[in-house]
């Protein structure tokens, strides 16, 4: 348990899922954990499981599908460098070279669940995370879900002060 927390529940599963808004469109999703801000309340992160949709194979043409959840709003995808962004996924398939109908497929995450280890991997104290996706060349709208793993507690009003600070300051 991270100090200057208080553990308040057991352990929480939030499903999420957010579809584009058009084809090849970055479309994000706000996901609310109705935490009490008047009683100092944060969501403390345990896991992510975060799966974006396979792109669309499509010959001669690169595709992917990039996904990503964050502690605050985005209007561009973000990458782990960005210090809200606590998981991202990506899926593509590369076309082979000529434009003959073959391709390879490649996945890519971020660490799903951490080692033992780590006691948390992120503390989300505003009332609610967001979820994105966006593809890129597929023929189809394209979809991330997933489920995010952690418990609420409470904090010391200067600890909860701090994070909430952090947290808005880094979008």
């Amino acid at each position: 348990m991270p100090k200057g927390l208080k553990e308040t529940s057991s352990l929480i599963t939030i499903g999420f899922s957010v579809i584009e808004s058009a084809i090849n469109t970055f479309t994000q999703t706000r996901v609310d954990l109705q935490l009490n801000p008047l009683d100092n309340e944060v969501f403390v992160v345990q896991a992510i499981d975060i799966q974006g949709d396979f792109p669309d194979a499509v010959p001669g043409l690169n595709t992917v599908v990039n996904s990503a959840l964050t502690t605050t709003s985005r209007t561009l995808m973000p990458s782990l460098s960005d210090s809200s962004c606590l998981a991202t996924s990506e899926s593509q398939i590369r076309a082979t070279p000529g434009g003959i109908e073959a391709g390879a497929a490649f996945m890519e995450h971020s660490m799903d669940t951490p080692p033992a280890m780590l006691e948390y991997i992120g503390i989300i104290s505003t009332n609610d995370f967001f979820v994105q996706v966006e593809g890129g060349n597929n023929l189809n709208p394209r979809r991330t879900q997933g489920k995010l793993y952690g418990y609420r507690a409470r904090a010391d009003s200067s600890i909860y002060a701090a994070l909430v600070q952090s947290e808005v300051l880094s979008a």
